[in-house]
């Protein structure tokens, strides 16, 4: 048997795309409409379906039902709250925003895809007191990883959250959308 050298490092340059919208409305409303949009993951569905032992259809089929615009919340944290003390007045959230069977695709493939699904998000306030939305791009993140199969999903992933941000009624990024394509 020969035994696979690996090497204790490994060191990937990428490119990072930060992009980021203003919103056009004030940060309680626009964060309302994204939580809207965006729903918290069910957890107490996916520990039933655990327990019962579902198969990945049923998963597949609750996380429509969850996720009706691709996407769950994962996690929060009110950033204004945790930074009250410091004198700090901003108003910012951040997330993660993801769908584990989008991003199931790409960690067949690799589990360290798992660094950047689910996506990290941002709603805050800037000095000028414009609501601003931020992500860095999918796609970018995802071809990092050398492999066609995971930079396909996050190609696919640009679009689903043009998508979203469509849908949010807030600018889209032409990174995220092919010329002469469309959001939907």
């Amino acid at each position: 048997m020969t035994a696979i050298k690996t090497h204790p490092v490994q060191d990937v340059a990428r490119e990072v795309h930060r992009l980021t919208v203003d919103t056009g409305m004030p940060f309680a409303a626009f964060r309302e409409r994204y939580e809207r949009a965006v729903p918290p993951l069910d957890m107490a569905e996916y520990e039933r379906l655990r327990l019962s032992g579902a198969d990945w259809d049923a998963v597949l089929r609750a996380a429509a039902e969850n996720a009706p615009h691709g996407f769950m919340i994962f996690w929060s944290l009110d950033n204004t709250a945790i930074m009250q003390g410091s004198g700090d007045r901003w108003h910012s959230m951040q997330y993660l925003m993801g769908n584990h069977t989008i991003a199931q695709r790409m960690f067949h493939h690799d589990p360290g895809v798992l660094l950047y699904a689910p996506l990290r998000t941002t709603i805050y306030e800037d000095a000028g007191g414009v609501t601003r939305f931020s992500f860095d791009q999918p796609s970018a993140q995802f071809a990092s990883f050398g492999d066609p199969e995971i930079a396909a999903v996050g190609v696919e992933l640009d679009r689903k959250v043009a998508a979203l941000l469509d849908h949010l009624g807030v600018p889209v990024p032409e990174r995220l959308v092919p010329a002469g394509a469309g959001t939907r």
